[in-house]
């Protein structure tokens, strides 16, 4: 049995794309429909929250200093206060249905970031590298909701979901250039259990999934295979990510998106942080070595 704590009942839209900093022992996650990051401190329960001007659907700190976001509009690099933004590249300005959605990046600091179509049913989205020269590449097109990327603890495997068609695909991958080759479905997801969203890796190569509208987490081992379940509180779970001191807490994000006064009413903490303390270490997220 795993303990679930509510850390942080933020009321969140849409709480998605957490980042374990372990330099500075916080957690940046977002609202992407608020237009808010947040900053949370396990050590002290602090907790910070930062209104922007647009939808962003995912934060990543850069070694060299502030931060690379996929917003509404774009890529951008943030000011570290998170006070200025520039966006650097729009690649889908002429797919007004799209925005930018989660990313991840690789052990080599290499961006992958995904866009999304906002209705959710139409394969109008793309997943993007961006290189740690700032070379922007699209890898795949005609994703529907792209969604939680991450790797094998070998770097031989790069995990990618689309949500909308309710599927986790693997790839071959080469860490030293970024290239993915051999794609496949990994995991195809039961409706009746919702569909497959943010997701991570541990350090024992096991898939962790959050599941929106599915009221839970799965582990999946390398073969595809369910190894436990985790039911949440909550109905919209959203993504999640390993953190702490000795990386075995799991931060889950999820939302109140769509829900009606009822389900609210029987699920309150829906948009909130949850903590959940598992028996298997993760593996660092990496920032963007650009």
């Amino acid at each position: 049995m795993s303990s679930i704590e509510c850390a942080w009942p933020a009321n969140a839209i849409l709480g998605e794309a957490p980042f374990w900093s372990v330099d500075e022992g916080v957690l940046y996650w977002v609202d992407i429909d608020g237009k808010t990051v947040f900053r949370y401190r396990p050590e002290n329960a602090a907790k910070e929250a930062f209104v922007l001007d647009h939808e962003i659907g995912c934060i990543i700190p850069r070694r060299k200093g502030g931060f690379v976001a996929g917003l509404d509009c774009g890529l951008a690099f943030f000011s570290p206060d998170l006070s200025k933004a520039e966006v650097f590249a729009a690649p889908e300005d002429a797919v007004p249905e799209t925005r930018f959605n989660d990313g991840k990046c690789d052990r080599s600091g290499r961006l992958w970031v995904a866009s999304a179509d906002r209705n959710e049913t139409e394969p109008l989205a793309s997943l993007y590298s961006l290189s740690t020269s700032g070379q922007l590449t699209r890898v795949l097109s005609r994703v529907t909701v792209g969604n939680g990327i991450g790797w094998s603890p070998d770097n031989r495997t790069m995990y990618f979901t689309d949500t909308g068609i309710g599927t986790i695909f693997s790839f071959d991958y080469e860490i030293e250039t970024g290239a993915t080759g051999n794609g496949r479905v990994f995991v195809e997801v039961d409706e009746r259990d919702g569909l497959p969203d943010g997701l991570t890796v541990d350090a024992e190569g096991y898939v962790w999934s959050a599941h929106w509208a599915g009221s839970r987490i799965t582990r999946y081992d390398p073969k595809g295979g369910v190894e436990r379940v985790i039911d949440m509180p909550v109905p919209n779970v959203t993504s999640l990510t390993f953190g702490g001191p000795d990386l075995c807490t799991l931060f889950v994000t999820t939302a109140r998106l769509g829900m009606s006064d009822q389900e609210l009413e029987t699920a309150p903490l829906s948009g909130g942080l949850f903590v959940v303390d598992v028996d298997v270490g993760g593996i660092l997220e990496f920032k963007y070595a650009g």
